[in-house]
This record gives C-alpha cells, structure tokens and sequence, in this order.
C-alpha cells in the first residue's frame, strides 16, 4: 500500500498498526452468531495465504485457479478472519458459512453500478469499482452471469488481479484479450492485496479457472 501511495506512508502504516491491535481485541472476545451472521463476508484469496497460516486453522473453501474462498466478519475499520474454531462454536459447517457469506455479498452488492467500456478492437469491459474491499469478491454473485453476460454478449471471462480490482471482459478479439491480460499481469504484480493474474470463466453453469492460452 505504501509503494502505491508513499506520500501517505507514515499515516498508512499508522492506520494498519491501530487495526492489528483492535483486531486482536475483536478476535479475543469472539462475537456470537446473532450479531455475527449479517456481518459474514466472503474473499477470494491466494492459495499462497497459507503459506504464512495454519490452512487446519483457517475457515475457507478450496477454489479455482490456485484460489481459496475466505470468510470473514465485516466491521466498520476492520475485518475479522473466521477460524474453523469459531465456525465450530456457532454449531455451522463450513457450507453454511460459504451460503450465509454470498447471501450476504449478493444483498450488499445489488445496487453496485457497472461501468462498460467498449474498446477500438470490439471487445467489452464491465468494470466494478467501489473500492470496499470486496471488488473482486463479486466474482462469487449469483447474479453476475444473468447480469453481465447480455453486455459482453455470452459467457465472459473475469480477472481478480487484486482485492479491489473486478474486470468482467468480453470472450474476444485475440487482441483485446492480450492487451487487458498485460494490464492484469502489471496490476497482480503492482497493487496490494494481490489475488491471481489468471482469468476467470464465468458460464451460466458456474466459473471455472482458465490458463493464459485459453
């Protein structure tokens, strides 16, 4: 966050020190299912995350394209990480967990405009951009094939590069698609929160990763 923005550095590293400690408070007074369940969101993030986490700790779904979906508990300057523990304690499996977080996502995003931008080669971008952290998260609604599919005409793909970049993109010209997917690779390498540099297949049955050739 700091090299995207360095003349905010010092307030920045500020701001995310206040938040580990008052995560640490949250996180040690666990917050029960009743005020918890409308605050239960999803995020999708690298497999690389557990890297750094015990994945037997960590309560999440197994995804496409080296992903996992996460669940957390969305505060007003903070979220907060579900442990397995914590899922345990509120008596829910994981699947709950997994349809409470999108019934969530989904009522939160339905009033989200989308921006669409035609380029010189033919193809379409459906660009969302709230900036709330869960930009890529909307990847996981259950509307977007029937919302976004009339304006890039068919299934589409998505790129999730960062946390708060969603890019829905149109299945064609060849040049088009190259040209957003070196504006993927520069931004999954430049942005904070980096998620993935491989596109999405969004179909009406479902998404499906896809490799760069596809």
């Amino acid at each position: 966050m700091v090299n995207c923005d360095p003349t905010n550095g010092l307030q920045i590293v500020e701001e995310f020190l206040s938040r580990i400690i008052e995560g640490d408070v949250m996180a040690s007074s666990p917050m029960p299912l009743s005020l918890a369940r409308a605050r239960i969101m999803p995020r999708i993030q690298p497999n690389s995350l557990f890297d750094h986490l015990d994945r037997e700790q960590v309560a999440h779904t197994p995804w496409v394209n080296d992903t996992s979906i996460v669940y957390v508990i969305d505060l007003p300057r903070m979220t907060i990480s579900i442990t397995l523990e914590q899922v345990i304690r509120w008596g829910l499996t994981i699947d709950e967990v997994e349809a409470q977080a999108r019934q969530n996502l989904s009522s939160y995003a339905s009033s989200v405009e989308v921006k669409l931008v035609e380029s010189t080669e033919g193809g379409r971008v459906a660009i969302l951009s709230v900036q709330d952290g869960y930009d890529a998260a909307r990847l996981l609604m259950q509307s977007l094939h029937g919302r976004l599919a009339p304006k890039l005409h068919g299934d589409f793909y998505v790129a999730a590069p960062a946390r708060d970049v969603f890019l829905a993109i149109s299945q064609g010209p060849g040049d088009f698609i190259d040209r957003v997917q070196g504006r993927v690779d520069r931004d999954f390498k430049r942005l904070p929160y980096p998620i993935t540099n491989e596109l999405f297949v969004v179909t009406q049955d479902g998404i499906a990763g896809t490799v760069r050739a596809a």
